[in-house]
């Protein structure tokens, strides 16, 4: 039997567990996936037992600092300069981004394009990655935060004139003009507790075309309802945390998976968010 593994810091209530047990008995693979909660100090002693499973994701806080121990990088893990899974194939362990992916096949899956005029709302991590993909997608983007977050956007900004030699915008959120093809939510605003906040205005959502909203508990935040009954297309995280776990395991198992699959394990993982 296969053995794989989440690595981070606290762990706390993670959905991986399940969303990677539902791929596997889809799939066909017999294995196992445990959740192993690693403190940072700990991290260069446990790789030695994690590169004895057949490979393992990365979560926060080690996605970045794992890197120096691995053997190789994918493209999109270099460009990143993030790990969100790696592939241990003999003593080689090769650290790979997944996200991106999750990302482009849940737009996919909602019929979202990646293009136009596109507003990403935050700075952070994840948003990092929306941003380079808007633009290696073409997308005309602005990047809107607060106010204590400008420094972090212009970091972003800088790094992909280097990067990829395009030049984006960056925008407070409350200066945000009207009329977009796409909102990305990069950020944890309208997250379980407190769901009633909105990263931006409803008249600023009204005029756009799509959203894209990377939290999914609750699975209608009140940024995506506004779309949702304005007759926006929408997406919450969901379908991009479940693809983005699919798509390790095609690195990991040569396996595929058709969006009927993937609609399954959402409808299995909504239905344990929701008890």
């Amino acid at each position: 039997m296969k053995s794989f593994a989440l690595i981070g810091y606290p762990l706390g209530h993670s959905m991986s567990g399940i969303i990677h047990r539902e791929l596997f008995k889809i799939s066909g693979i017999q294995a196992d996936y445990t959740l192993m909660e690693t403190a940072p100090e700990h991290l260069e002693k446990d790789f030695e037992q994690l590169k004895k499973l057949n490979g393992f994701n990365v979560t926060i806080p080690h996605k970045i600092n794992i890197i120096p121990m691995l053997d190789e990088l994918s493209d999109r893990a270099r460009l990143f300069g993030a790990v969100n899974t790696v592939d241990i194939k003999g003593s080689k362990a090769t650290g790979h981004n997944t996200d991106c992916h999750g990302f482009l096949r849940a737009l996919s899956m909602a019929d979202i394009e990646l293009g136009g005029r596109v507003l990403l709302c935050g700075s952070g991590g994840v948003s990092r990655m929306f941003a380079f993909e808007s633009v290696m997608a073409g997308a005309d983007l602005t990047i809107a935060v607060r106010e204590a977050d400008v420094p972090a956007a212009e970091e972003i900004r800088k790094e992909i004139r280097e990067k990829l030699d395009k030049d984006i915008k960056t925008a407070l959120l409350s200066d945000v003009e009207k009329g977009w093809d796409l909102i990305i939510n990069g950020t944890p605003v309208g997250m379980y507790p407190n769901v009633n906040a909105c990263p931006i205005n409803e008249d600023i959502i009204l005029s756009s075309k799509a959203v894209f909203d990377a939290v999914y508990n609750p699975k209608e935040t009140v940024f995506v309802k506004t779309a949702k009954d304005s007759g926006l297309k929408y997406s919450n995280g969901l379908p991009m945390l479940v693809w983005q776990a699919a798509v390790a395991q095609e690195i990991w198992n040569d396996v595929h998976f058709e969006q009927k699959d993937i609609k399954k394990v959402i409808d299995i993982t909504q239905e344990e968010l929701d008890k």
